[in-house]
Formats: structure tokens, C-alpha cells, sequence
């Protein structure tokens, strides 16, 4: 089967740091699904594992998120039969989703939504689930109208998690949100996307807040950049707040947040199924509510931007892109290349042609 894959940990401006490759196709065991993949997105994730984790030579498949069709089930298998639409976010421990087809436990597994092609239902599995789990399993926000009028920052709001984190926030919540972005494009994308008042990172937060006649926010999520705005975030939070955040910052300070009584909260969506915890099939459970919102027009598909077929070029440039720090919202790929011939004994380079145009599901 046709895959991307990378050998050594290079820097995205290496040719090699993302390879075409031909591997064996899987098969299913257990509860696993063997999905045909459609679609997939790029996320933060792909690119640290791409730095921190070395294959010393063998080609290691990266890719989380996915949007697909089931080929074949495990003889365990009870949610999903051959012929379903999926999406999903893998498990880090497990080969990546920039293959042709990909392995991946049903229970973090949910129907697509129908409303959305497989381009755009890929761009929503890891990001949804990782802003679901932190916002209503971290700091335990209530659901509906009137249940919490708290004020929530966002820090990072323009990104993939931030995108979706504002959706949830505004329409499954009672609360007032408050998103950061640093340029015209993404402030207006944030105020799209529900957020009542959108101010800049790139500036003291605080003052920006008390502006706006606001009290200090009872609720702050940190999804980018947290050690540059940690000391920032403990000053401006209410006492006895949450704290909640998702990257990995070279230094942080707790101790900033004993004197205000701060509970500060990791989100990892990676943590259910990488330790196979007793409630891993809430995921399974979170994506079809996430697919039913969509289907509902409750939500919106976060895909900002399609860079062309699944290969190790466009690959190549959404790594570079999501490196920069300018992505919004989510970039996806679509589709594989198929291949006009095998490869020789001698591994003679091959010329592509695009195998399908991705239509609706």
C-alpha cells in the first residue's frame, strides 16, 4: 500500500524529511478496523514526534486524524461493518493514518458526519476531542444555556484546537469567550467562529481584558506559546480559577498559581487509548455527538485549508506550514497518487497520476 513516511528526524527543509513509500497492508485483529483512508489532517502532534522520535532508519508513518471508509473489521469488532464512513484520531502508539489504509481500535472510532465530505470531516476528530475533553472533563465547564456564565480565555484561538474550543464554548455553553489571535485574518476568524471578544497575544493581556470592562476570567486555556504567557495568565485569572493547557512548554512555573489557589489541568486525547483506560470508548462516544452537532449545523467543519493529494511533498508543506506558526484553523490532504508502474528491482523512481477527486460522503 501507498504511505508517507520519514526515516530520520530531519528539518522540514530536508527533501528527505518526508518519504513516499510502499508498505504491506495491514490486517485486523481484535476490535480494530481496517479503514481505507480518504483524507487526513495535519496537527502539531505529527510535527514534534517528527523532531523528539528518531526511527534510525525504518519508515515510520506519522498522521493522526482521518476520514475514511471501513474496509474490514477485527473478529471483535461490534460498532462499525464494512462499507461505513468514519473519522477519527489514532493512537500515538500505533502506525500513523498517512497511509492508503490504516489500523485503529472502534472504540475511538465515530460515524462521519453526513453533512461534510471526508476533506472536511478530517480536519475535526484530534482537535475536538482534545478541546471536548478539556474543556468538560478538565475544568468540568456545564453544558447549556444558563448552566455556566463564567469567562473563559483562549489562548491561541486561531488554531486547530482553539477553532473548535470556541465553537463548543459559545454554542454548548453559557459562557462569555474571550479568544487571542495576533493578525487581521485570524482575530476575524475567531469572531466567526462565536468568540464575543477577540484580543492580541502578542500583547499584555491583562489591560486588553480590563478594556473591555470585563472581570477576570474564571476560565483560561493555554494552547500555544504557554511559557510565553504563563506568568501573564497567573496575573490576569480569578482566584481559585482553572487553568487548563495542552502544549509542552520548555519551563513551567507552577508556583505561580499557589497564591490565587489556581487548579491547573494537562489535556492529552492521546491518554485514553495509549493506556487502554477503562472508558476509552468515550471517545467513540464524544465523536458521534461531534458528528451530530455537525449534522445539525451546531458546528462547523475548522478545515481552513486543502493542499492537494496525500504525498511526500504536500506533506512536506503542511509540516512547513503548521512549523511557522501562521496556520488557522486545520490543513488537510485528500486522496492518494496512484502509480502508473511497480517498482523495478532496482527501485527506479515512478511517475504519479491523481487516483480520485474526494467528493461527499
Amino acid at each position: 500500500m501507498r504511505a508517507v513516511a520519514y526515516r530520520h528526524s530531519l528539518p522540514i527543509t530536508d527533501p528527505k524529511a518526508l518519504e513516499d513509500v510502499e508498505l504491506d497492508r495491514p490486517a485486523p485483529t481484535g476490535r480494530d478496523l481496517l479503514v481505507e483512508v480518504k483524507a487526513v489532517s495535519v496537527n502539531p502532534v505529527d510535527t514534534k514526534v517528527r523532531h523528539r522520535t528518531d526511527p534510525q532508519g525504518a519508515p515510520k508513518v506519522l498522521g493522526y486524524d482521518a476520514a475514511g471508509v471501513v474496509v474490514a473489521t477485527g473478529p471483535d469488532a461490534t460498532l462499525f461493518k464494512p462499507g461505513d464512513e468514519v473519522f477519527y484520531a489514532g493512537s500515538i502508539a500505533r502506525s500513523g493514518t498517512n497511509a492508503e489504509f490504516h489500523l485503529v481500535d472502534e472504540r475511538i472510532v465515530g460515524a462521519k458526519p453526513k453533512s461534510l465530505d471526508f476533506a472536511a470531516a478530517a480536519a475535526l476528530p484530534l482537535t475536538s476531542i482534545t478541546a471536548w475533553e478539556l474543556l468538560f472533563d478538565r475544568l468540568e465547564i456545564k453544558r447549556g444555556p444558563g448552566a455556566d456564565t463564567r469567562t473563559l480565555l483562549i489562548v491561541g484561538g486561531a488554531g486547530g484546537v482553539g477553532s473548535i474550543a470556541i465553537q463548543l464554548a459559545r454554542r454548548l455553553t453559557g459562557l462569555t469567550v474571550i479568544a487571542t489571535a495576533s493578525r487581521p485574518d485570524t482575530k476575524q476568524w475567531c469572531k466567526d467562529l462565536g468568540a464575543h471578544h477577540v484580543i492580541d497575544h502578542s500583547q499584555p493581556l491583562k489591560p486588553q481584558i480590563e478594556a473591555l470592562g470585563l472581570k477576570a476570567p474564571e476560565l483560561v486555556v493555554s494552547l500555544t506559546a504557554t511559557d510565553q504567557h504563563q506568568a501573564d495568565i497567573a496575573d490576569l485569572i480569578a482566584p481559585q480559577g482553572r487553568f487548563g493547557l495542552i502544549d509542552d512548554p520548555a519551563k513551567f512555573e507552577l508556583g505561580l498559581f499557589k497564591r490565587k489557589c489556581v487548579s491547573v489541568h494537562w489535556e492529552f486525547m492521546f491518554t485514553r487509548s495509549l493506556f487502554d483506560t477503562p472508558d476509552i470508548a468515550e471517545q467513540h462516544k464524544l465523536l458521534g455527538e461531534v458528528a451530530k452537532l455537525v449534522d445539525q449545523g451546531v458546528l462547523r467543519t475548522t478545515l481552513a485549508e486543502t493542499m492537494g493529494a496525500i504525498n511526500a511533498a504536500n506533506l512536506i508543506k503542511a509540516h512547513a506550514l503548521i512549523e511557522s506558526g501562521k496556520a488557522k484553523g486545520k490543513v488537510v490532504l485528500a486522496g492518494f497518487w496512484r502509480r502508473t508502474t511497480t517498482l523495478s528491482s532496482r527501485g527506479a523512481p515512478q511517475r504519479r497520476i491523481p487516483v480520485r477527486q474526494i467528493g461527499h460522503g
